[in-house]
């Protein structure tokens, strides 16, 4: 006899804080206390990495030589939400991944003041920061056209 095996959804809301760790960390308080965007460089390949990594995704070496990144950088890709959703800031929010000026890396974030029209790959952006910052990678608000 076979047993029939039941599910039933639900939600867990578990709360949880997580731990940036030491380089994260150095990186956020970059960003909330002097407005300044930290890389960091592998020993081994020289590669800058922005947002920081401990250990160079390449060579796996511990990376350990902080240096000031952009703030500007090149638009290397862009897409649109094509939803509404209460996770975004704004409706249909636009994204950018950005490689800043002095890293070999790219990250992803909000662009704002700026409309489909105007955004082409390869433009300069700039970052606009948060007035009020608390140590994420959300003082960075957006990144606009460089002027």
């Amino acid at each position: 006899m076979t047993t029939e095996i039941l599910t039933h959804p639900s939600r867990i809301k578990v709360p949880y804080t997580w731990s940036a760790g030491e380089t994260l960390s150095r990186f956020f308080k970059a960003l909330r206390d002097e407005q300044k965007i930290l890389g960091i460089r592998c020993p081994r390949c020289q590669k800058v990495y922005a947002p920081p990594k401990k250990t160079c995704g390449t060579c796996f070496v511990e990376c350990s030589e902080w240096l000031e990144v952009g703030p500007s950088g090149t638009l290397l890709s862009f897409t649109q939400a094509s939803y509404v959703s209460p996770a975004h800031r704004s409706s249909k929010p636009f994204f950018g991944l950005i490689r800043l000026d002095g890293a070999d890396t790219a990250f992803f974030h909000l662009l704002g003041e700026t409309n489909l029209q105007s955004l082409k790959i390869g433009i300069k952006v700039s970052p606009v920061f948060a007035e009020k910052r608390t140590g994420s990678i959300l003082d960075i608000l957006y990144f606009r056209a460089a002027n």
